[in-house]
């Protein structure tokens, strides 16, 4: 997100933003705020830090699996299970998987993934996701250079992958900033609340090209 910077001499450019102070409020917060009803968000919550794209992108899409219909705190103890049987380093820190991590999954046998917590669901996508790694049909370290729907395009066909998976994915591990779930129930929720009557589809449009901050804002309203 580049900072608005404001002309040498001269204030930041203002905007109509129903009263909410702009000092210091990035460019994206700021085209954010031109819709009231966020501006109101963005003054109770304060801006929001960036998010930063993963560096392991297989990691952190089996991390995103582990996690489906799970509480964070059993997502991660599942994690850290699987990490510290994959021999990776400080295993439920979030760090990066060694270059073969991919290899590593498919040596555990389904009941070894299985005794670590994962449904046998999981067990299916994790170890096709790890396949699709090794054989190259989807090649992680290059989706960060496709776009949006490439990337939704090259999940989408692995199993337990389905769009609202492939969403998140692109919001919080390759920190893509225009991105937004319609088929999150929390969001739709959010977009009921706080703009009754309204269109969605338009709603969410205008906030372009910072759907994911709006999105963001969605999700710490409705906890």
């Amino acid at each position: 997100m580049t900072p608005d910077a404001a002309p040498p001499g001269g204030p930041r450019r203002a905007v109509d933003t129903g009263g909410l102070d702009t000092n210091g409020l990035d460019a994206a917060h700021l085209h954010l705020s031109r819709d009231p009803v966020m501006a109101d968000l963005v003054a109770r919550y304060g801006p929001l830090e960036p998010l930063r794209p993963s560096p392991d992108p297989f990691a952190a899409l089996v991390r995103a699996v582990l996690g489906q219909q799970l509480s964070v705190r059993a997502a991660s103890a599942i994690a850290a299970r699987l990490e510290a049987a994959l021999g990776v380093p400080d295993a439920g820190s979030a760090g990066v998987w060694p270059p073969d991590a991919a290899g590593r999954v498919l040596a555990l046998s389904p009941d070894a993934l299985r005794a670590l917590g994962l449904s046998w669901a999981k067990v299916r996508t994790v170890r096709a996701l790890a396949e699709a790694a090794v054989e190259g049909s989807v090649e992680f370290a290059h989706l960060a250079g496709l776009d949006d729907e490439a990337v939704i395009a090259a999940l989408l066909p692995l199993p337990g992958i389905g769009r609202w998976t492939a969403e998140m994915f692109l919001m919080f591990s390759l920190a893509r900033p225009d991105v937004f779930s319609h088929g999150d129930l929390g969001l739709r929720r959010g977009l009921e609340q706080f703009y009754p009557g309204a269109d969605p589809l338009a709603v969410v449009a205008a906030w372009s090209p910072q759907r994911t901050l709006g999105a963001r804002y969605l999700w710490l309203a409705r906890d």
